[in-house]
């Protein structure tokens, strides 16, 4: 598709984003799907793997998603038995989450899938421009996007 096809939406920094999210998110599921898990969920067992039993608070900010969107993508976890949640023993108010034997299991086939995928994609875009991309999306992830107050 050209630029001539997508009129406005080349001007537009979170269109184009948004358009390429969606179409390496579709890659991602398509390769994920003997797994039953889509990347989003994939990504999130391996997020409260490495985390070693994190609040929701932790992953929320890793994640750069809201506790209301983490709590609906970590239901089907729950529901399936890849997932659970505790109270902090140290403070009981704060919620925690840990995988599984089940998880574990499940993160395992997962993460055999994702490689493959992980690898087509460097292939296709070459290692370096992969890894120089992940640099440059976790510089964008990186900066304050807050609103200047609005003139009175």
């Amino acid at each position: 598709m050209t630029q001539a096809t997508l009129p406005g939406l080349t001007l537009c920094n979170n269109a184009m984003l948004r358009r390429a999210t969606r179409k390496l998110g579709q890659f991602y599921d398509d390769v994920l799907a003997p797994s039953g898990l889509k990347a989003t969920q994939q990504g999130l067992l391996y997020q409260i793997h490495i985390g070693d039993e994190p609040t929701m608070g932790a992953i929320a900010g890793a994640l750069v998603m809201d506790l209301s969107a983490l709590g609906h993508t970590l239901k089907p976890l729950i529901r399936d038995g890849y997932v659970e949640t505790f109270a902090d023993p140290g403070d009981r108010r704060i919620k925690r989450v840990r995988l599984t034997p089940q998880g574990l299991i499940k993160l395992d086939e997962a993460m055999k899938l994702w490689r493959v995928a992980q690898q087509r994609f460097e292939d296709m875009v070459g290692k370096e421009q992969a890894a120089k991309l992940r640099a440059a999306l976790d510089d964008l992830a990186a900066l304050d996007f807050d609103l200047p107050p609005a003139a009175t």
